[in-house]
């Protein structure tokens, strides 16, 4: 077969080493030798001697199905194989997690992580209402975090001279040494006046790193789709 299809611009690349490849913008290839995770339905296509598992739905589990979102568990990926991942042809990225790191990440954005890595489900202090990016898991360990993003993500540091205000709805991630509350920015009477009607933000101070996406639009739930 002929064409640019069939070029290699879109040809899957040979394995190099076991572990997470961008394969390209939109898609993440693992090559399996073991164990894995990723967010369950993610996976497009497979090759090899692989076994995919729902996770226990057990206290714990019933927790952890929080890492990507709501009613999305997560699976488990075993034997030896290439697989690759993806969802809704969000940009994918990879977070390598080294020893002593914290990564804090929305459940949404997360496609799929080393089985190495170990991760809680944290909310953000004073959170007690609804909205995107309050309920967060955060990895910690040693390995590789693959990662979506409607868009391609801004970074932006944070330092203890020039805090970050970000939209609850928009915020990615953040690195460890952050820390996070509610930020009121506009009174009720100049939201009815026709303001912006951002009265929430999340604050984060210290010194890091913020992951941003570029938009702010609540994404629709699986059920939706």
């Amino acid at each position: 077969m002929k064409g640019d299809l069939f070029s290699s611009r879109h040809m899957a690349q040979p394995a190099v080493a076991p572990g997470m490849t961008v394969e390209n913008a939109k898609c993440l290839r693992y090559t399996v030798n073991g164990e894995m995770l990723a967010r369950q339905g993610a996976m497009i296509a497979y090759r090899g001697n692989l076994q995919f598992e729902r996770k226990g739905q057990g206290v714990g589990g019933m927790l952890k199905r929080a890492v990507t979102g709501e009613g999305l568990p997560l699976m488990a990926v075993r034997g030896q194989g290439e697989a690759w991942f993806a969802h809704e042809a969000q940009n994918c990225f990879i977070v390598e997690v080294e020893p002593g790191d914290e990564f804090t990440v929305n459940g949404r954005n997360v496609l799929c992580f080393d089985a190495t890595l170990s991760y809680r489900i944290a909310t953000v202090k004073g959170a007690g209402i609804t909205g995107g990016g309050l309920f967060n898991s955060v990895f910690t360990g040693h390995g590789e975090l693959g990662l979506v993003c409607e868009g391609n993500p801004l970074v932006i540091p944070v330092s203890p001279r020039y805090p970050v205000y970000v939209d609850t709805d928009a915020v990615v991630g953040w690195t460890a040494g952050l820390q996070t509350s509610l930020h009121r920015s506009q009174s009720i009477g100049s939201m009815l006046r026709g303001g912006s009607g951002e009265a929430v933000q999340l604050a984060l101070q210290g010194e890091g790193y913020v992951v941003v996406r570029p938009s702010e639009a609540t994404p629709q739930k699986a059920g939706q789709h």
